[in-house]
């Protein structure tokens, strides 16, 4: 019986029907008339009949109903304690601990043990739910029935067979779950890489590039050159708080929004505002996000916004020195009757390189020294090493980019995201 039932626990793949069988098979093995399969529902604080099998005049088992009555008292001593109970009841005080229910269904032997899981919630995969409480729980009305210590072994044996099989379908089922967030994840990293642009738009005067990289499936970064109502090209770098798939609906909706804002309205003042207006009754309480808007003119000048965005960065090729881009208001979501107004006008010479990037870049830590960061320092260096060398703007983002990663050893806590404006 022992044998049949492992087999079974290894390769049944119908649970309802496993449990029956190994109900009805302690039924059987122990000469008893009834059988139940108890779980214990810790936040309902109840036993709940997982299973209930009883013989019929022709000791044959079958189902009865769930709220079928039996020894409670006895069920939540075995699950409380851990431990198997065997008794044979006698009318005598030492057996009114067993709960008045064994007289009341005139019961003469009870036998109770509780379900183990291997290992024990230490053997639980990270993540996967712990199995229930539970006990598997035979009882007789007949006098001439005493369970015996064998007894209880075989039916100990059997339980711990029922607690694999609820183990063994918990994990599968935790399995299926997971395995459908993982692809769901997979889905929403696609669907927010394809919103990215898959190569920079072509604009005279002006070399392009974006590159970023999630610290998860989705980023709660974005870039986008976006085509304005003149007919020219804002680059668009946005950054909302935290990462994961909850930023990365914000960044789509974002996207989408300034794509259509942008055609229409005339100055990034004037989309900001609206975005903003649009953001801020969608985003949770706590949640933002920083924006820097870059509108290019084919004759070099370059209207910006910065959104409570990390300071951009600017290669003077005259010079051979670097500037950085002030904010000009507050991030998005935090007040939706705010005004931007566009900030002042750069002018980008034949050389220059404008670096827009996300504070996942600055904020990169090395692995071996927590306290120390990539730093806008870091950022600086590289800059200042392809402009010096007339680098283009995929160069430069790609040096830049490996940079950060090398100092952080490849770990990435934020996403990163970074763009470069070169005027050639």
């Amino acid at each position: 019986m022992l044998l049949d039932a492992i087999a079974r626990v290894s390769l049944s793949r119908d649970l309802e029907s496993l449990l029956d069988y190994v109900v009805d098979s302690s039924i059987q093995a122990t000469g008893a008339e009834r059988g139940f399969l108890v779980l214990y529902d810790d936040e309902a604080q109840a036993q709940v009949v997982r299973v209930a099998r009883e013989l019929d005049g022709d000791r044959q088992c079958r189902s009865v109903g769930r709220d079928v009555k039996y020894s409670t008292s006895v069920v939540q001593r075995v699950i409380e304690e851990q431990a198997p109970l065997r008794t044979t009841v006698q009318k005598n005080a030492d057996d009114l601990a067993l709960g008045n229910s064994v007289y009341d269904l005139k019961l003469r032997a009870v036998m109770c043990v509780p379900l183990v899981p291997r290992g024990g919630a230490a053997g639980q995969p990270d993540g996967a739910p712990e199995m229930p409480r539970g006990a598997l729980y035979v009882d007789s009305k007949a006098a001439s029935r005493a369970f015996q210590p064998e007894d209880l072994a075989l039916f100990h044996a059997l339980a711990q067979h029922i607690a694999i099989a609820l183990e063994n379908a918990q994990l599968n089922l935790h399995s299926i779950e997971r395995a459908r967030l993982e692809r769901s994840l997979e889905i929403a990293a696609e669907i927010q890489a394809g919103l990215m642009p898959k190569s920079p738009p072509a604009m005279e005067g002006y070399d392009l590039f974006g590159w970023y990289r999630s610290a998860e499936h989705a980023s709660g970064d974005f870039f986008d050159f976006v085509r304005t109502k003149s007919g020219g090209v804002a680059a668009v770098v946005g950054d909302v708080t935290g990462h994961g798939v909850g930023p990365a609906l914000v960044t789509a909706t974002a996207q989408a929004s300034l794509r259509s804002y942008a055609r229409v309205l005339e100055d990034p003042g004037s989309v900001v505002t609206m975005l903003n207006a649009d953001l801020s009754e969608r985003m949770d309480d706590g949640m933002f996000l920083t924006l820097f808007i870059a509108e290019l003119e084919p004759d070099g000048r370059v209207q910006t916004l910065n959104a409570g965005h990390t300071p951009p960065l600017i290669w003077r090729a005259a010079t051979k020195t670097i500037e950085s881009i002030s904010s000009d208001g507050p991030a998005l979501g935090l007040m939706d009757d705010l005004t931007y107004e566009t900030g002042a006008d750069l002018h980008l010479e034949v050389g220059d390189i404008l670096l827009a990037f996300s504070d996942g870049l600055v904020e990169a830590r090395h692995p071996d020294h927590p306290d120390r960061f990539f730093e806008e320092q870091g950022v600086r260096a590289v800059l200042s090493d392809r402009g010096h060398a007339g680098s283009s703007a995929r160069e430069t983002v790609e040096s830049v980019a490996q940079a950060a990663l090398e100092f952080a050893e490849g770990a990435r806590e934020d996403d990163v995201t970074i763009v470069a404006i070169r005027r050639t």
